[in-house]
Protein backbone atom coordinates (compact mmCIF):
# COMPACT_ATOMS: atom_id res chain seq x y z
CA UNK A 1 0.00 0.00 0.00
CA UNK A 2 1.79 3.47 -1.33
CA UNK A 3 -0.18 5.66 1.29
CA UNK A 4 -1.05 9.52 0.73
CA UNK A 5 -2.02 11.09 4.00
CA UNK A 6 -4.42 14.18 4.24
CA UNK A 7 -3.93 16.14 7.22
CA UNK A 8 -1.57 16.60 10.08
CA UNK A 9 -4.00 16.96 13.38
CA UNK A 10 -3.96 14.45 16.33
CA UNK A 11 -5.33 11.30 14.20
CA UNK A 12 -2.60 11.37 12.22
CA UNK A 13 0.04 12.71 14.50
CA UNK A 14 -1.04 9.65 16.05
CA UNK A 15 -1.01 7.33 12.89
CA UNK A 16 2.43 8.20 12.49
CA UNK A 17 4.32 6.70 15.74
CA UNK A 18 3.07 3.94 14.81
CA UNK A 19 3.41 3.76 10.99
CA UNK A 20 6.83 2.76 10.85
CA UNK A 21 5.55 -1.57 11.98
CA UNK A 22 3.40 -1.45 9.39
CA UNK A 23 5.53 -3.90 7.12
CA UNK A 24 3.34 -3.68 3.75
CA UNK A 25 2.87 0.30 3.70
CA UNK A 26 5.12 3.35 1.95
CA UNK A 27 4.80 6.71 3.25
CA UNK A 28 4.11 8.21 -0.48
CA UNK A 29 3.15 11.64 0.57
CA UNK A 30 1.62 14.42 2.95
CA UNK A 31 -1.31 17.29 2.37
CA UNK A 32 -2.23 20.12 3.75
CA UNK A 33 -3.35 23.51 3.91
CA UNK A 34 -0.28 26.13 3.16
CA UNK A 35 -0.56 27.55 6.93
CA UNK A 36 0.65 23.93 7.82
CA UNK A 37 3.15 23.65 5.13
CA UNK A 38 6.13 23.61 7.71
CA UNK A 39 4.79 21.40 10.19
CA UNK A 40 4.24 18.91 7.11
CA UNK A 41 7.84 19.19 6.76
CA UNK A 42 9.19 18.66 9.38
CA UNK A 43 6.60 15.67 9.89
CA UNK A 44 7.58 14.35 6.53
CA UNK A 45 11.43 14.33 7.92
CA UNK A 46 10.88 12.82 10.94
CA UNK A 47 9.23 9.88 9.62
CA UNK A 48 10.54 9.52 5.95
CA UNK A 49 7.86 10.87 3.72
CA UNK A 50 8.48 11.31 0.41
CA UNK A 51 6.76 14.55 -0.60
CA UNK A 52 4.77 17.65 0.96
CA UNK A 53 1.34 19.10 -1.20
CA UNK A 54 -0.77 21.70 -0.70
CA UNK A 55 -2.49 21.20 -3.62
CA UNK A 56 -4.90 18.18 -3.44
CA UNK A 57 -4.84 17.78 -7.24
CA UNK A 58 -1.20 17.16 -7.24
CA UNK A 59 -1.47 14.49 -4.77
CA UNK A 60 -4.04 12.68 -6.97
CA UNK A 61 -1.88 12.98 -9.91
CA UNK A 62 0.90 11.33 -8.14
CA UNK A 63 1.34 8.10 -9.75
CA UNK A 64 3.44 6.68 -6.87
CA UNK A 65 0.42 6.74 -4.20
CA UNK A 66 -2.13 4.14 -4.82
CA UNK A 67 -4.43 5.10 -1.51
CA UNK A 68 -5.27 8.31 0.09
CA UNK A 69 -5.76 7.94 4.15
CA UNK A 70 -8.25 11.05 4.46
CA UNK A 71 -7.48 12.17 8.06
CA UNK A 72 -9.14 15.57 7.85
CA UNK A 73 -11.89 16.98 9.68
CA UNK A 74 -15.14 15.49 9.73
CA UNK A 75 -17.11 17.66 7.16
CA UNK A 76 -14.50 17.32 4.90
CA UNK A 77 -14.45 13.50 4.75
CA UNK A 78 -16.37 13.44 2.18
CA UNK A 79 -15.33 15.45 -0.83
CA UNK A 80 -11.90 14.52 -0.26
CA UNK A 81 -12.73 10.87 -0.69
CA UNK A 82 -14.95 11.13 -3.64
CA UNK A 83 -12.23 13.25 -5.69
CA UNK A 84 -9.53 10.24 -4.68
CA UNK A 85 -12.13 7.43 -5.92
CA UNK A 86 -12.71 9.82 -9.18
CA UNK A 87 -9.08 9.77 -9.76
CA UNK A 88 -8.66 5.83 -9.66
CA UNK A 89 -7.17 5.88 -5.86
CA UNK A 90 -8.32 3.29 -3.20
CA UNK A 91 -9.48 5.23 0.20
CA UNK A 92 -9.07 4.86 4.29
CA UNK A 93 -11.31 7.09 5.58
CA UNK A 94 -11.29 8.04 9.29
CA UNK A 95 -14.62 7.98 11.13
CA UNK A 96 -16.75 9.04 10.95
CA UNK A 97 -17.63 8.17 7.39
CA UNK A 98 -19.16 10.95 6.52
CA UNK A 99 -22.04 13.49 8.05
CA UNK A 100 -25.10 12.19 5.78
CA UNK A 101 -25.42 8.79 5.23
CA UNK A 102 -26.93 9.50 1.55
CA UNK A 103 -23.17 10.73 1.14
CA UNK A 104 -21.63 7.45 2.04
CA UNK A 105 -23.74 5.35 -0.17
CA UNK A 106 -22.89 7.08 -3.05
CA UNK A 107 -19.17 6.90 -2.39
CA UNK A 108 -19.84 3.44 -1.77
CA UNK A 109 -21.58 3.07 -5.45
CA UNK A 110 -18.59 5.38 -6.86
CA UNK A 111 -16.01 2.85 -5.37
CA UNK A 112 -17.51 -0.52 -6.66
CA UNK A 113 -18.23 1.07 -10.13
CA UNK A 114 -14.19 1.77 -9.88
CA UNK A 115 -13.27 -1.13 -8.20
CA UNK A 116 -11.23 0.10 -5.81
CA UNK A 117 -11.41 -0.33 -2.09
CA UNK A 118 -13.06 2.07 0.38
CA UNK A 119 -12.90 1.50 4.40
CA UNK A 120 -14.03 3.36 7.35
CA UNK A 121 -10.88 3.85 9.53
CA UNK A 122 -12.58 2.58 12.97
CA UNK A 123 -10.25 0.64 14.76
CA UNK A 124 -12.88 -1.19 17.14
CA UNK A 125 -13.65 -3.33 14.47
CA UNK A 126 -10.18 -4.66 13.83
CA UNK A 127 -8.79 -4.72 17.28
CA UNK A 128 -7.64 -8.63 18.15
CA UNK A 129 -10.07 -8.12 21.57
CA UNK A 130 -12.80 -7.02 20.24
CA UNK A 131 -12.88 -10.12 18.01
CA UNK A 132 -12.15 -12.41 21.13
CA UNK A 133 -15.32 -10.35 22.90
CA UNK A 134 -17.42 -11.29 19.86
CA UNK A 135 -15.91 -15.22 20.18
CA UNK A 136 -17.61 -14.87 23.86
CA UNK A 137 -21.10 -13.73 22.90
CA UNK A 138 -22.34 -17.87 22.08
CA UNK A 139 -21.82 -18.27 25.75
CA UNK A 140 -23.34 -15.94 27.22
CA UNK A 141 -26.87 -17.14 26.39
CA UNK A 142 -29.37 -14.91 25.36
CA UNK A 143 -28.06 -11.06 25.51
CA UNK A 144 -29.96 -8.91 27.65
CA UNK A 145 -28.42 -5.68 28.00
CA UNK A 146 -25.13 -3.91 26.23
CA UNK A 147 -24.16 -0.55 28.25
CA UNK A 148 -21.22 1.50 26.57
CA UNK A 149 -19.68 4.22 28.70
CA UNK A 150 -17.16 6.35 26.94
CA UNK A 151 -16.97 9.85 28.53
CA UNK A 152 -13.81 11.85 28.38
CA UNK A 153 -13.88 15.70 28.94
CA UNK A 154 -12.45 17.38 25.98
CA UNK A 155 -9.46 19.71 26.21
CA UNK A 156 -11.50 21.97 23.98
CA UNK A 157 -14.65 22.32 26.00
CA UNK A 158 -13.67 24.75 28.43
CA UNK A 159 -12.30 27.16 25.02
CA UNK A 160 -15.93 26.29 23.82
CA UNK A 161 -17.66 27.56 26.95
CA UNK A 162 -15.56 30.77 26.66
CA UNK A 163 -17.30 31.52 22.92
CA UNK A 164 -14.76 29.68 21.03
CA UNK A 165 -15.95 27.05 18.44
CA UNK A 166 -13.59 24.30 17.24
CA UNK A 167 -14.28 21.79 14.46
CA UNK A 168 -14.95 19.25 18.18
CA UNK A 169 -18.08 21.11 19.28
CA UNK A 170 -18.86 22.84 15.39
CA UNK A 171 -21.84 21.63 13.89
CA UNK A 172 -20.45 22.87 10.18
CA UNK A 173 -17.70 20.79 10.19
CA UNK A 174 -19.48 17.61 11.38
CA UNK A 175 -18.44 17.62 15.61
CA UNK A 176 -20.34 17.03 18.66
CA UNK A 177 -19.96 13.88 21.35
CA UNK A 178 -21.84 11.60 18.96
CA UNK A 179 -20.34 11.51 15.72
CA UNK A 180 -16.57 11.35 17.54
CA UNK A 181 -16.57 9.24 20.49
CA UNK A 182 -19.62 7.92 20.88
CA UNK A 183 -19.71 6.52 17.20
CA UNK A 184 -16.92 4.07 18.70
CA UNK A 185 -20.00 2.75 21.18
CA UNK A 186 -22.20 2.08 18.51
CA UNK A 187 -19.78 0.07 16.33
CA UNK A 188 -19.00 -1.57 19.17
CA UNK A 189 -22.54 -2.35 19.39
CA UNK A 190 -23.42 -2.95 15.88
CA UNK A 191 -20.75 -5.35 14.99
CA UNK A 192 -22.55 -7.67 17.86
CA UNK A 193 -26.27 -6.97 16.94
CA UNK A 194 -26.38 -5.34 13.68
CA UNK A 195 -29.22 -2.85 12.63
CA UNK A 196 -31.93 -2.03 15.69
CA UNK A 197 -35.81 -1.72 15.56
CA UNK A 198 -35.29 1.58 17.11
CA UNK A 199 -32.90 4.63 17.80
CA UNK A 200 -33.23 7.17 20.64
CA UNK A 201 -31.03 10.13 21.22
CA UNK A 202 -31.37 11.74 24.77
CA UNK A 203 -28.61 14.86 24.31
CA UNK A 204 -27.27 17.95 25.66
CA UNK A 205 -27.28 20.04 23.40
CA UNK A 206 -25.31 23.48 23.61
CA UNK A 207 -25.00 26.33 20.90
CA UNK A 208 -26.40 23.80 18.66
CA UNK A 209 -24.34 20.71 19.51
CA UNK A 210 -24.43 17.46 21.27
CA UNK A 211 -21.67 17.85 24.14
CA UNK A 212 -23.10 15.15 25.50
CA UNK A 213 -25.84 12.34 25.60
CA UNK A 214 -27.02 8.62 25.93
CA UNK A 215 -28.59 6.81 22.98
CA UNK A 216 -30.93 4.27 23.26
CA UNK A 217 -30.61 1.35 20.98
CA UNK A 218 -33.99 -1.43 21.09
CA UNK A 219 -32.94 -4.93 19.76
CA UNK A 220 -35.87 -7.76 20.28
CA UNK A 221 -34.75 -9.53 23.89
CA UNK A 222 -31.65 -6.77 24.11
CA UNK A 223 -31.50 -3.14 25.17
CA UNK A 224 -28.49 -0.54 24.64
CA UNK A 225 -27.61 2.43 25.69
CA UNK A 226 -24.20 3.81 24.23
CA UNK A 227 -23.48 7.03 26.33
CA UNK A 228 -20.59 9.63 24.80
CA UNK A 229 -19.28 12.91 26.77
CA UNK A 230 -16.90 14.82 25.74
CA UNK A 231 -18.29 17.76 28.75
CA UNK A 232 -17.88 15.29 31.69
CA UNK A 233 -15.96 12.35 32.80
CA UNK A 234 -16.46 9.54 34.30
CA UNK A 235 -14.87 5.30 34.31
CA UNK A 236 -14.46 3.82 30.88
CA UNK A 237 -16.45 0.57 29.81
CA UNK A 238 -18.46 -1.41 28.75
CA UNK A 239 -20.56 -4.58 29.44
CA UNK A 240 -22.69 -7.00 27.60
CA UNK A 241 -25.18 -9.03 29.55
CA UNK A 242 -26.53 -12.37 29.08
CA UNK A 243 -28.47 -14.96 31.18
CA UNK A 244 -25.95 -16.88 31.72
CA UNK A 245 -22.66 -14.63 31.82
CA UNK A 246 -20.93 -11.32 31.04
CA UNK A 247 -18.07 -9.50 29.24
CA UNK A 248 -16.89 -6.30 30.55
CA UNK A 249 -14.51 -4.00 27.95
CA UNK A 250 -11.95 -2.57 30.41
CA UNK A 251 -11.33 1.07 28.94
CA UNK A 252 -12.72 2.75 25.33
CA UNK A 253 -13.61 0.09 22.50
CA UNK A 254 -11.36 2.01 20.25
CA UNK A 255 -8.81 0.76 22.30
CA UNK A 256 -10.34 -2.89 23.22
CA UNK A 257 -7.05 -3.39 25.90
CA UNK A 258 -8.26 -6.17 28.22
CA UNK A 259 -11.51 -7.52 29.00
CA UNK A 260 -13.11 -9.92 31.50
CA UNK A 261 -15.29 -12.97 30.98
CA UNK A 262 -17.80 -13.28 34.14
CA UNK A 263 -19.94 -16.62 33.65
CA UNK A 264 -22.50 -16.87 36.54
CA UNK A 265 -21.35 -18.57 39.73
CA UNK A 266 -17.99 -18.90 38.66
CA UNK A 267 -14.66 -17.18 38.73
CA UNK A 268 -14.03 -14.06 36.53
CA UNK A 269 -11.55 -14.54 33.65
CA UNK A 270 -9.72 -11.81 32.52
CA UNK A 271 -8.34 -11.64 28.44
CA UNK A 272 -6.46 -9.59 26.46
CA UNK A 273 -5.41 -10.96 23.14
CA UNK A 274 -3.90 -8.02 21.57
CA UNK A 275 -0.64 -7.97 19.03
CA UNK A 276 1.04 -4.41 18.94
CA UNK A 277 0.26 -1.60 21.55
CA UNK A 278 -0.97 0.83 18.93
CA UNK A 279 -4.97 0.76 18.28
CA UNK A 280 -4.51 1.37 14.88
CA UNK A 281 -1.19 -1.22 13.94
CA UNK A 282 -3.92 -4.10 13.46
CA UNK A 283 -6.60 -1.81 11.17
CA UNK A 284 -3.78 -0.65 8.79
CA UNK A 285 -2.65 -3.81 8.45
CA UNK A 286 -6.00 -5.07 7.16
CA UNK A 287 -6.20 -2.52 4.95
CA UNK A 288 -3.16 -2.69 3.25
CA UNK A 289 -4.07 -6.86 2.77
CA UNK A 290 -7.41 -5.78 1.11
CA UNK A 291 -5.74 -3.74 -1.08
CA UNK A 292 -3.09 -6.15 -2.01
CA UNK A 293 -5.87 -9.12 -2.51
CA UNK A 294 -8.30 -6.89 -4.00
CA UNK A 295 -10.80 -8.41 -1.30
CA UNK A 296 -13.64 -6.20 -2.47
CA UNK A 297 -15.88 -8.91 -0.41
CA UNK A 298 -14.48 -7.95 3.13
CA UNK A 299 -14.33 -4.44 2.12
CA UNK A 300 -18.25 -4.29 0.96
CA UNK A 301 -18.62 -6.20 4.47
CA UNK A 302 -17.22 -3.28 6.24
CA UNK A 303 -18.95 -1.11 4.44
CA UNK A 304 -22.42 -2.07 5.06
CA UNK A 305 -21.38 -1.93 8.55
CA UNK A 306 -20.56 1.54 8.50
CA UNK A 307 -23.75 2.15 6.83
CA UNK A 308 -25.71 0.74 9.49
CA UNK A 309 -23.52 3.25 11.97
CA UNK A 310 -24.21 6.02 9.67
CA UNK A 311 -27.77 5.67 9.37
CA UNK A 312 -28.22 5.24 13.09
CA UNK A 313 -26.26 8.37 14.07
CA UNK A 314 -28.29 10.28 11.31
CA UNK A 315 -31.56 9.20 12.92
CA UNK A 316 -30.27 9.81 16.11
CA UNK A 317 -29.30 13.20 15.42
CA UNK A 318 -32.40 14.35 14.01
CA UNK A 319 -34.20 13.06 16.82
CA UNK A 320 -32.36 15.41 19.22
CA UNK A 321 -33.01 18.51 16.27
CA UNK A 322 -29.03 18.68 15.84
CA UNK A 323 -28.21 19.27 12.15
CA UNK A 324 -24.43 19.48 10.86
CA UNK A 325 -22.98 20.65 7.93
Amino acid sequence: MKLAILGSGQIVMDFLTMAKDLPDTELVSMFGIEAERAKMEGLANTYGIGKVYTDYQEVLNDPECDTIYVGLPNHLHYTFTKQALENGKHVICEKPFTIKSAELIELKELAESKKLILVEAITTRYLSNYLAIKEQIPQLGDLKIIECNYSQYSSRYDAFKKGEVLPAFSPKAGGGALMDINIYNIHFVVGILGKPDSVKYLANVERGIDTSGILLLDYPGCKVVCIGAKDSAAPIRSMIQGDKGSVVLNGPPNLCNSFDVNMNGQESQPMDKKVHPHRMYEEFCEFARMIEAKDFAKAKEMLEQSQVVMEIAEEALAGAGIILG
